[in-house]
């Protein structure tokens, strides 16, 4: 694995896409935050108008669907060092975070993350506007294990052996199974009953 030697690129990325996230893409980061069980997150952005409103979309399902976010951290695309936003961005120690944000500044970010911090991209939600191999490949594939996110279809992926790979969708988490399963058993006196079993 090649060692990062600053979080700074060595050029700003070619490909900067800043989308708005769909409501497909809103719903899968949250269906994979439930699926993991997690109650708090903290959401950090890249500051363009796009990236600012997916933050605050994400924010307001999450806490609809009764999550707590402890914190909203925003970065700019270009900075000394990020190291304060690094900071600010691991100290509540949430179950889950998530990233948003042009390739530039999340990369950037995301090194700083990485060099300086025991942030774990394990534990860390990406949306569509990170999900690119050119953008993942600003940080070093090697470095982002375990990252998950979502596409703009609402698919999902994560980055496992060095390599972007698609996941399953996540499973809902026990508490909101909206179907039980309902087996039929009959009694001696040849009654049928039915119930979750």
């Amino acid at each position: 694995m090649d060692s990062l030697t600053s979080p700074l690129l060595p050029t700003p990325a070619t490909h900067d896409p800043d989308p708005m996230a769909t409501p497909a893409e809103i719903a899968a980061v949250i269906a994979l935050a439930r699926a993991r069980r997690a109650r708090t997150l903290v959401i950090g952005s890249g500051r363009t108008p796009h990236a600012l409103a997916t933050a605050r979309r994400i924010d307001s399902t999450w806490t609809r669907a009764g999550g707590i976010t402890l914190a909203t951290i925003t970065w700019p695309e270009t900075a000394a060092s990020w190291l304060r936003q690094a900071t600010r961005f691991v100290a509540p120690a949430p179950d889950l975070w998530v990233m948003t944000g042009p390739a530039t500044g999340w990369a950037q970010m995301t090194r700083r993350l990485l060099w300086s911090t025991p942030w774990p991209p394990t534990h860390t939600l990406a949306t569509a506007a990170l999900a690119a191999p050119h953008t993942l490949t600003l940080v070093g594939l090697p470095h982002l294990n375990g990252l998950t996110g979502t596409t703009a279809d609402g698919t999902t992926w994560q980055v496992k052996n060095d390599a972007l790979m698609p996941s399953p969708p996540p499973n809902p988490s026990p508490d909101r199974l909206t179907e039980r399963r309902i087996r039929s058993i009959r009694t001696g006196d040849g009654r049928e009953e039915r119930g979750p079993f």
